[in-house]
Formats: structure tokens, C-alpha cells, sequence
């Protein structure tokens, strides 16, 4: 069961493909974990991903989908995977599917965790976070116990910048141009599946193993 997660940034779809590969033991694959894995452990296609990362600029698709073939060969993989934040575009979808054919291998399934652009600005600038120790929580859905400060370390927590109206806004936009083109791509292949996810988190997996099982 191969699957990749498609949806806008604070749509949850990352949330979903943890508890999709905890339900399903496969692994959840984020194409920001294994460059970071590769890179601490120094392997060669970490170090040439770095170069570009030092530079500030986007690894090429080429050699993103070498590091994700490289990774998906493990042995965890043999019964499918769930990838999360890949493909971001048409090209490396492209890239992607010509790899995997030569492996005489394909994706099964692009889920889409739909939410409206409205609902995903309310929803990421009510997150706080903790300046010290990192802890996440919302103002509407997991508040903490005293407004403004941290439950574990009693510090204070901020609205990060990343989870700002305009900078939201402004993902959301880059998401639109290069991203949502997948959902045409995936829809003619006849794998994309989308589920409704305004709902609550658990309705919203119950959706997706629906379609799974």
C-alpha cells in the first residue's frame, strides 16, 4: 500500500499519515526527515543535498527522488509507505512515477485531506507555541490551562510567525500554484481520493481507512 498525502499546509494531512502508518505498520515517510537523516549520517546524496540546502536553494527533483527510491528500498517498505510533503509539483510527480515504473513499481493511492482556505487560516493562527520547550497547543482546541503560558514548563507561548494570517495566506497561495495541479494529475490516473477534512481529526481517519480497507 503506497500512499501519498495531498493537502494544504495545516490541513492535517501529516497528522493523518502518522496514524495511517501506525494503523497499517508502514512507515510514514517526510521528505524533511530523511534529508535531515541523510545529512546528519553523511551519506554521498545527503552531502549533495546540502550543498543546495547551504546555497538556499531547492534540491533538485532528481535527486529528491533518488534519496526517497533509497529510502523506500528499506526493508520497513516492503509492505508500502505513506509519503508526506512529496511530490510538492507536477515535475517531481513525473520524476517520481517514470522511477517507480522502472522499479516495475507505482503509487496505489493520493489522498487529499480537503479543507477551505478560511478554515485553514483560523485553524493555524489559533496554534501557539512554547518559547522554551516547543509544546504546541490552540487557543480553541487544546488550550492550555492558563492563557499564554506553557502547561509543561510554565513558559511563555507566542503565534509563530510561520502561523501568521498573512504568511498563511501566502502559503496557501504558493500551495494553490504548484501543488493543487496534483490533484488533476492523480485524478486522471484514477488513485486520488478526497476526504472532507473540516470534520474532526478521528472522523477525518475514519474516512481514509474506509477508502484503505
Amino acid at each position: 500500500m503506497k500512499i501519498i498525502m495531498l493537502g494544504a499546509p495545516g490541513a492535517g494531512k501529516g497528522t493523518q499519515a502518522k496514524m495511517i502508518a501506525d494503523k497499517y505498520s508502514v512507515p510514514h515517510i517526510s521528505t524533511g526527515d530523511i534529508f535531515r537523516a541523510n545529512i546528519k549520517n553523511g551519506t554521498e546524496l545527503g552531502m549533495e543535498a546540502k550543498k543546495y540546502m547551504d546555497q538556499g536553494q531547492l534540491v533538485p527533483d532528481e535527486l529528491t527522488v533518488k534519496i526517497l527510491l533509497d529510502r523506500v528500498a528499506n526493508d520497513d517498505c516492503k509492505n508500502g509507505y505513506v509519503l508526506d510533503g512529496f511530490p510538492r509539483t507536477i515535475p517531481q510527480a513525473e520524476v517520481l512515477d517514470e522511477a517507480l515504473a522502472k522499479l516495475g513499481d507505482s503509487i496505489d493511492y493520493a489522498i487529499d485531506v480537503d479543507v477551505p482556505d478560511e478554515n485553514i487560516v483560523n485553524r493555524m493562527s489559533g496554534r501557539r507555541a512554547c518559547v522554551a520547550c516547543g509544546a504546541t497547543y490552540h487557543i480553541v482546541h487544546i488550550p492550555p490551562k492558563t492563557e499564554g503560558i506553557c502547561d509543561r514548563c510554565g513558559k511563555e507561548l507566542i503565534l509563530r510567525d510561520d502561523d501568521k494570517p498573512e504568511t498563511v495566506l501566502n502559503r496557501l497561495k504558493i500551495y494553490h500554484d504548484q501543488t493543487q495541479p496534483l490533484i488533476d494529475f492523480y485524478t486522471a490516473k484514477g488513485i486520488l481520493k478526497t476526504v472532507d477534512g473540516t470534520q474532526d481529526m478521528k472522523d477525518v481517519f475514519a474516512a481514509i481507512t474506509a477508502i484503505l480497507d
